[in-house]
């Protein structure tokens, strides 16, 4: 059974939002899955659709795959770097703003025959 992959890194949306939209396309056709995404009004929506679309091109040019017969096999989204910066508060003090990033993975692969 082939499959195709592709990731994209360091994207500047925190995992926790990203996982929302992944998990509605994990398991789907591709069709659907593109469908789904043009329709979720989330942030991570048009980033998660790239990245399926990559794959699915990454699947037709390196493995000759049908995109027809492509569904998603696995999605998921690790923590990336964190970029730490500081918002200035009352009294002089500063805290902490956590602006995190994300790995976005998508693999399609091929439905079996039958």
């Amino acid at each position: 059974m082939q499959q195709a992959k592709a990731v994209a890194k360091t994207v500047r949306i925190a995992p926790r939002k990203a996982r929302l939209v992944i998990d509605l396309i994990r398991g789907k056709e591709v069709g659907e899955a593109l469908a789904i995404l043009a329709h979720t009004n989330r942030a991570a929506s048009p980033i998660v659709e790239k990245v399926l679309k990559s794959a699915v091109a990454n699947a037709e040019h390196n493995y000759e795959l049908d995109a027809e017969n492509l569904y998603i096999s696995e999605a998921f989204v690790n923590e990336g770097v964190t970029l730490k910066r500081f918002r200035p508060r009352a009294q002089g003090r500063a805290s902490a703003i956590n602006k995190r990033t994300s790995h976005i993975t998508v693999v399609v692969s091929e439905k079996k025959e039958g």
